[in-house]
């Protein structure tokens, strides 16, 4: 009787491959929790340097702010028919009212007017005007695409020095960091405690990056925020 010969069988040919995959894929996993992991701090970070720099400028009650040149009233939605949307009627009623208070001199409006379909300014313009406010206090800067384009352009444009700046809640600590940036010794008036946090908290990470890097800007003519407002008025498309 013959012994038998027991031979080892060789690894099948997928089985290394197979335990690479797994390795692959779990050091995928790790990359991608790392860089999760970097993102949420990157953020978190943008997010308290910019709330920081801020605090001590904002405030919901009127009569704690400082006289200043102007109150620069960044442009939001305005509907098809030319009436404001809730937003922007709310920074507009505030400007109006620190007119009124003698708090601030003049007002500008500040918004989207980059082609002839849709225009913020114009509407802005008319409700400042329509609660009294004299046309030469009005100024129109009609190339606020962005938090910094206004901000950048109320320092080089308009030649601002000193502003309040009228927003909502959420947007109000970015708002004053970028007008600081821009140069502008800028208080924020907080006119309700509200607007889109969540979209927020990433507007702030490139506002953060807009502040250091201080990106170019649409130019054009200067129009001192001492002189009159009209001066700096287009005609309506």
């Amino acid at each position: 009787m013959t012994d038998a010969v027991v031979r080892h069988r060789p690894p099948s040919p997928g089985h290394r491959p197979h335990r690479g995959a797994r390795r692959a894929r779990r050091a995928a996993v790790v990359v991608v929790a790392a860089l999760g992991a970097l993102g949420v701090g990157v953020v978190a970070t943008a997010n308290v340097v910019v709330l920081l720099r801020a605090d001590g400028d904002l405030t919901t009650r009127a009569g704690e702010l400082a006289p200043a040149q102007v109150v620069i009233v960044p442009g939001s939605h305005v509907r098809a028919d030319g009436t404001l949307g809730p937003v922007v009627a709310e920074r507009v009623g505030a400007a109006v009212a620190l007119h009124r208070a003698g708090t601030v001199e003049k007002v500008l409006v500040s918004g989207d007017h980059g082609g002839a379909g849709y225009d913020e300014t114009g509407p802005m313009r008319d409700a400042v005007m329509a609660a009294g406010v004299p046309p030469s206090d009005v100024f129109t800067d009609y190339a606020g695409f962005s938090t910094w384009d206004t901000m950048s352009r109320a320092r080089e444009v308009f030649g601002v020095e000193t502003a309040v700046v009228v927003t909502q809640g959420a947007y109000a600590a970015r708002s004053v960091d970028l007008a600081a940036a821009a140069g502008i010794e800028a208080q924020g008036y907080v006119v309700r405690e509200g607007g889109r946090r969540g979209r927020e908290v990433l507007a702030r990470v490139s506002g953060l990056v807009e502040s250091v890097v201080r990106p170019e800007v649409t130019g054009g003519p200067t129009h001192p925020i001492t002189g009159d407002g009209r001066a700096s008025w287009a005609e309506r498309s």
